[in-house]
């Protein structure tokens, strides 16, 4: 993949992640366990959401560096675009107001967001924090299982601290990381590379 179609795939596929998150957070039936991180977080220090994801993502990200998963381009660009993205899509996405509504809209979430993840991640430009953290333990730990640790660790840290949690959460912690692994191995555009590592030795 050359670099501009590169760049081009990372946009595009954050922007699907964002409209994604839009609809999870829209349908109200619990967020990632990342998001539920941050939010415990700043629920527990009574520091703005913005402040606690610098610093969550920051100590993520340099983490996996630490582990040999360097950042890059996409490090940047996929929170800045996904947050924009998120911001916009909130805005034009109608209130859910049933339940079966609300179940719709967290089914079409998971389907974006394993499709975002995917996509962004196929570019081969950089990972933001949560996924980047699982990258770095992969291996040894397959990156479908080793998302869902970070996910889950998320989660449960944020709950412990008094964030919210519900079904949304759970079909990201279980099922995100193995849906993205499906589609990094069978779809072509999303083909899984090895992530850039640097070593000791240089």
């Amino acid at each position: 993949m050359t670099r501009p179609a590169a760049h081009l795939q990372l946009v595009v596929a954050c922007v699907v992640l964002g409209v994604g998150v839009a609809f999870l957070l829209e349908a109200a039936l619990g967020s990632d366990g990342y998001s539920t991180l941050v939010n415990g977080l700043s629920v527990a220090t009574a520091q703005p959401f913005w402040v606690v994801n610098a610093f969550v993502g920051a100590a993520l990200i340099t983490m996996a560096w630490l582990r040999g998963t360097r950042p890059g381009v996409g490090t940047v660009v996929q929170p800045v675009v996904v947050g924009f993205t998120v911001s916009a899509a909130l805005a034009l996405i109608p209130e859910p107001g049933s339940l079966p509504t609300r179940a719709a809209e967290l089914v079409v979430a998971f389907v974006l967001l394993a499709l975002g993840v995917a996509g962004y991640l196929a570019s081969n430009t950089g990972a933001g924090p949560a996924e980047a953290a699982a990258i770095a333990w992969d291996p040894p730990v397959p990156f479908r299982w080793s998302y869902s640790i970070v996910q889950g660790g998320g989660a449960l840290v944020g709950w412990l601290l008094g964030a919210a949690i519900g079904p949304g959460t759970l079909a990201v912690i279980f099922l995100l990381g193995p849906a993205v692994d499906l589609l990094r191995r069978r779809v072509p555009a999303m083909e899984r590379h090895r992530p850039e590592r640097h070593s000791e030795h240089g």
